[in-house]
């Protein structure tokens, strides 16, 4: 939020700098979110580079600045028009850079590398057993699934990440015999927890702006793996996970309704098992970090041989 601002404007200026003294070693910049892109578009101004404006989050919809809001849309939609091209997370997004038609769009989905053959299954025991993998904040859902883990003691939870909420979060689940908690942990380490568990669980607060326009990387890691997956209604991954038939979808903050979900998928591994196929197929048709990384490399490819166009000015 704006306690960060200061902060956040240091780090800018710093990146400014480094850009600018080192203008001479790159021909594109590729700035991720508003943490980057104000600076990277001077730079590409001044030494006349190429910028991609990559967007993870929209950050007047993500994030907590309060009456900064309106100015800080206004910030990336003026960025997002000077850029030689932007790429959203998922052709939903379209809709949050509103009228902005960019001069290039790549849509890129936030696809993990397919490491499913690597990573095995360490199961300790046939218990029913859920991983949430993920940052560690109320809005996320974590308070329901711990209170139904909790009505579950034959099942088990593996909980990981970290966060704003982290310290009430964790005090909820040490109270719980059947959650295990391994705090921050490296990416192959995430993906092995999530690889030993029988179901994943994402469910996102649609309340929060930017959660309606949901493209967790947990989804297409549970695809993926081969993982069912439980989500929340009305957050747009609701959407991709019925038709893909790859989990079940629940009202957010609804217990009753996450218990039964998870009882269903609990006392049914047959059922767990098609989902899980299902998403797998659908990772390797539709969502593959190969198919998303030919989308990459064709854009650089696309700016590298653009030599007509004046690059990041205006869009007119």
């Amino acid at each position: 939020g704006l306690r960060n601002l200061p902060g956040l404007l240091r780090w800018q200026a710093a990146l400014l700098g480094w850009l600018l003294r080192n203008r001479h070693y790159y021909e594109i910049l590729h700035a991720c979110d508003l943490d980057t892109a104000l600076p990277c578009l001077l730079a590409a101004r001044v030494g006349r580079k190429r910028l991609i404006f990559d967007i993870f989050d929209n950050y007047a919809d993500a994030f907590q600045v309060g009456p900064l809001r309106e100015l800080v849309r206004w910030l990336e939609t003026q960025v997002a028009a000077r850029a030689d091209a932007v790429i959203i997370a998922d052709d939903v997004r379209r809709d949050q850079i509103g009228e902005v038609r960019p001069k290039r769009l790549a849509v890129i989905y936030n696809s993990p590398p397919d490491l499913q053959p690597e990573l095995k299954s360490n199961r300790e025991s046939d218990r029913f057993k859920i991983a949430y993998v993920g940052l560690l904040d109320v809005s996320r859902g974590l308070f329901t699934l711990l209170d139904v883990v909790a009505r579950r003691p034959e099942w088990d939870l593996d909980l990981a990440g970290f966060g704003a909420d982290e310290e009430r979060i964790l005090a909820r689940a040490r109270s719980l015999p059947n959650v295990r908690f391994h705090g921050r942990v490296d990416y192959r380490a995430a993906l092995r927890l999530m690889a030993a568990a029988d179901v994943l669980v994402a469910t996102y607060d649609p309340a929060v702006p930017n959660h309606r326009y949901a493209s967790p990387n947990k989804l297409f890691e549970g695809m993926m793996l081969g993982k069912p997956i439980v989500v929340a209604r009305g957050t747009h991954v609701d959407d991709l996970v019925e038709k893909h038939r790859c989990g079940l979808v629940v009202p957010y903050g609804d217990e009753r309704a996450l218990a039964a979900a998870l009882d269903r998928l609990a006392a049914d591994p047959g059922f767990r098992q098609a989902l899980g196929q299902a998403g797998r197929q659908a990772y390797e048709a539709f969502y593959s970090w190969d198919r998303m990384r030919a989308r990459l490399v064709n854009l650089y490819r696309d700016l590298a041989s653009a030599e007509d166009e004046p690059p990041a000015g205006p869009h007119r």
